[in-house]
């Protein structure tokens, strides 16, 4: 079932040409569209579903500093600027609130890690955070007297942002900039001419352009594929439950069994971080080396399985001729089913946590695939192989957080002006020209 999220229109005409497209209409996509059509750019927007229909939707809400992986923690911090500066600039709520994030633990471990990351990485980079001793921490999570906090920490700065409102509404602020929106429209392929973009080649016909960024989220490997470009791409498949209102918690809390975030309505998105299922298809199979690191490092947190998907959707065998229907049509909407198991089990540590919730309810469920690269960090850059072509993808769970950073940082890239943020760590060419795997934080 997909998750609610605000619907907007379309625009009628496909134009002939513009200054630069992107393709996938996500929080990336959306963001990078905003920041060109500021720049004065002619920006056209192609989504093959409708605007934050996948995991733009899906996911938490958390936008975050707190425990990012240190190659992360500029792009993040612009981020957190960004989504100030755009509520204000486009004038409607994105449901952004600096709410602050919780983090309890009775591992000791656990909170030690936190303890360090704060004082190696968090204060240089001047993130605000505060351990919370046993005696606040239990505090925090007043009403789970069943279990013994020992300690925690509090990222004052941080907040949530809410997936139903975020890129649509992002979205309408590219519009008013001049940008152009199409959805049920997906992009076949690139026109290329003496190894630069030169169009983009669309279900609806073709945009001249020199300049495409491709945000496609899990499409973006398959995406790539066609021109023969190889892009390292796994997607995990996670689910997702909402609750009924709840009383007394924090607005973003995260502990050793789930996370929980406050909903407008006053209900709770509840799910797991880093847990999932990797589901054996050709493309997980075809890039199964360069994941081995990581799947070493979280092997106790990822399940494999194979399903549907092995055989329809981003990871599925296949190729297409551009006057043809693409896979991109044939599934407009990436919507998996939540596992029954898994929501089980999420709602079952909610009741734990809090015996007094014991009749919480759940409101809803639903499925996601969050797109991996191997180290865990996404790819924000241009793609030598084609001149023109930018490449936003592999946000590995972090996009949502993150997604006006690498939003601004792509539109950088593509206008050639001096990012905000170094680059480097996003460069494409690290996943193919033998460099050292470093796993990144979840």
């Amino acid at each position: 079932m997909s998750p609610s999220i605000l619907r907007i229109r379309s625009d009628d005409k496909l134009p002939e040409q513009a200054d630069a497209v992107v393709i996938g209409g996500g929080i990336v996509g959306v963001s990078t569209a905003y920041f060109l059509a500021k720049r004065g750019l002619s920006v056209a927007v192609l989504e093959k579903g409708y605007i934050g229909g996948e995991q733009s939707s899906r996911n938490w809400g958390w936008c975050r500093q707190q425990n990012r992986d240190v190659r992360e923690l500029p792009l993040s911090a612009l981020a957190l600027r960004l989504w100030d500066e755009m509520t204000r600039d486009i004038g409607r709520d994105l449901g952004f609130r600096r709410c602050g994030l919780y983090y309890a633990s009775d591992d000791a471990k656990q909170i030690a890690t936190w303890d360090d990351w704060g004082r190696r990485h968090g204060r240089p980079f001047g993130v605000r955070t505060r351990m919370l001793s046993a005696a606040e921490a239990a505090g925090v999570m007043k009403g789970s007297a069943s279990r013994q906090w020992l300690g925690g920490v509090h990222s004052m700065d941080d907040g949530t942002a809410d997936p139903a409102l975020a890129a649509p509404v992002i979205a309408e602020g590219a519009r008013a900039l001049g940008a152009t929106i199409h959805q049920d429209c997906a992009a076949r392929g690139l026109d290329i001419a003496n190894g630069a973009v030169s169009g983009v080649i669309t279900e609806r016909g073709l945009i001249k352009t020199g300049a495409v960024v491709c945000s496609g989220g899990a499409w973006a490997s398959t995406f790539c594929r066609r021109h023969g470009i190889s892009f390292p791409q796994a997607s995990v498949r996670a689910s997702v439950l909402r609750t009924g209102p709840i009383e007394g918690l924090p607005p973003a809390l995260s502990t050793p069994e789930c996370t929980l975030t406050r909903r407008p309505d006053g209900g709770y998105i509840v799910a797991i971080s880093g847990r999932g299922t990797l589901e054996f298809t050709p493309q997980a199979l075809r890039y199964a080396r360069e994941f081995m690191p990581m799947f070493m490092k979280r092997l106790k947190a990822v399940e494999f399985g194979i399903g549907r998907s092995f055989f329809r959707g981003p990871g599925a065998l296949g190729s297409w001729d551009f006057d043809k229907a693409s896979p991109f049509e044939q599934i407009r909407v990436l919507d998996p089913a939540p596992d029954q198991g898994a929501i089980r089990h999420l709602l079952g540590c909610v009741k734990q946590l809090y015996p007094a919730m014991k009749d919480v309810t759940v409101s809803d469920a639903w499925g996601a695939y969050i797109d991996s690269t191997p180290d865990a960090v996404p790819v924000i850059s241009p793609v030598d192989r084609i001149k023109g072509f930018v490449l936003a993808a592999g946000f590995s769970g972090h996009g949502f957080g993150t997604g006006p950073g690498a939003g601004h940082l792509a539109a950088s890239l593509v206008v050639g002006e001096r990012p905000a943020v170094d680059p480097t760590p996003f460069r494409f060419s690290r996943l193919g020209d033998g460099s050292k795997v470093t796993v990144g934080a979840i």
